[in-house]
């Protein structure tokens, strides 16, 4: 016959205080680890977001003049209805018809996208004298002379940060590549 051991009345499962104290230490140091990482990963994340928003808002503007053989414009634009005549396109940005050049959405032109300002921690823009419009031929070609470079970054950028270069070249292509950034202009 088996032999049982005696069962101490005293004696509980679970862990001691020391144990615990030990388990919340190591949690609280990958959480330090983790969270500063977690954040980047995020603010990257939203850096390409942008990006691609600006990029397929192009290649919409693009496609549209070229389907109407008309030409379209791509401009910032902070209500939606005007053209902005300062500013960056981080305050948003229409694409429309605008049959008289106006550069205001009036009754009868049509308005194929409006994009929302950027979060505030975000740039948008090109130096000191950014263009705040761009005009797309029905040839699918834009009105620019030369190629035009957009920088989108964080409006604080921390080190290891990146950043977009948009690139639209005279024909209305328009690519994004990513760079470190230690500033953003």
């Amino acid at each position: 016959m088996a032999r049982r051991l005696p069962h101490s009345p005293h004696r509980q499962a679970g862990f001691t205080l020391v144990e615990l104290m030990i388990g919340i230490a190591i949690l609280a140091i990958l959480a330090m680890v983790a969270v500063p990482a977690f954040n980047e990963a995020a603010m990257n994340s939203k850096l390409t977001s942008y990006a691609n928003t600006f990029s397929a808002s192009l290649r919409m503007a693009r496609s549209e003049a070229i389907k109407r053989n008309a030409p379209v414009k791509m401009c910032a634009s902070s209500d939606g209805t005007n053209c902005a005549s300062t500013g960056d396109w981080q305050q948003g940005w229409i694409v429309f018809q605008d049959t008289d050049d106006d550069g205001v959405l009036d009754s009868g032109e049509t308005r194929f996208l409006q994009e929302p300002a950027l979060g505030g921690d975000y740039l948008l823009g090109e130096g000191s004298t950014p263009p705040t419009a761009l005009k797309f031929l029905g040839s699918g070609m834009t009105s620019l002379a030369a190629q035009l470079d957009l920088t989108l970054c964080r409006a604080t950028p921390e080190p290891g940060s990146k950043k977009r270069t948009l690139s639209i070249d005279v024909t209305g292509r328009a690519k994004v590549a990513s760079e470190s950034a230690t500033t953003c202009p």
